[in-house]
C-alpha cells in the first residue's frame, strides 16, 4: 500500500511540475521579440498589428473543442491566425510551442501573451480586447 501511495504522489507531482513549467515558460516569453517567419504569417506579423496565433493539431482532443471557438471568433476578429502544427512544425519550433492548444498574442513584433491549454471564448475575447 505504501508503494502505491508513493507512485501516485510521484505522478501527481510530475503533473503539477509540468503545469507550473508551462505557465512559467509562458510568462518568460512575454516581451520577447518574435522570430522571423515567412509566408502569410510573416506578412501579417510584419504589419505590427495585434495578432493572435492559435497553434493546434488535428488529433489533440482539447484542440477539437477549442478550434470551433476560434473559427467563430475569426469571423468577428480578423487578427486571428490558425497554425496547424501537423503541417507547420517549423513555425511552432520558432515560437517554442511545447503543447497544444497554444495562444500567442503578438504586437509590435513582441510577444504580449503566451498561453498553453484550452481556454473558453470569454478568456480569448478578453485577451483580444484588453491587451494594449
Amino acid at each position: 500500500m505504501d508503494v502505491l501511495f508513493y507512485i501516485v504522489m510521484v505522478v501527481v507531482g510530475f503533473i503539477l511540475f509540468v503545469q507550473i513549467y508551462a505557465r512559467l515558460q509562458g510568462l518568460l516569453k512575454r516581451g520577447k521579440p518574435i522570430p522571423q517567419v515567412g509566408g502569410k504569417i510573416g506578412r501579417t506579423l510584419a504589419q505590427n498589428q495585434r495578432t493572435l496565433l492559435y497553434f493546434y493539431t488535428p488529433t489533440c482532443s482539447a484542440c477539437k473543442v477549442m478550434t470551433p471557438v476560434i473559427d467563430r471568433l475569426q469571423t468577428e476578429f480578423k487578427n486571428i491566425l490558425k497554425i496547424n502544427l501537423a503541417s507547420d512544425m517549423e513555425i511552432g519550433k520558432k515560437f517554442g510551442i511545447m503543447g497544444t492548444p497554444s495562444l500567442v498574442l503578438v504586437k509590435d513584433n513582441k510577444i504580449q501573451s503566451f498561453v498553453v491549454g484550452a481556454k473558453n471564448e470569454t478568456f480569448i475575447r478578453k485577451l483580444l480586447n484588453n491587451h494594449p
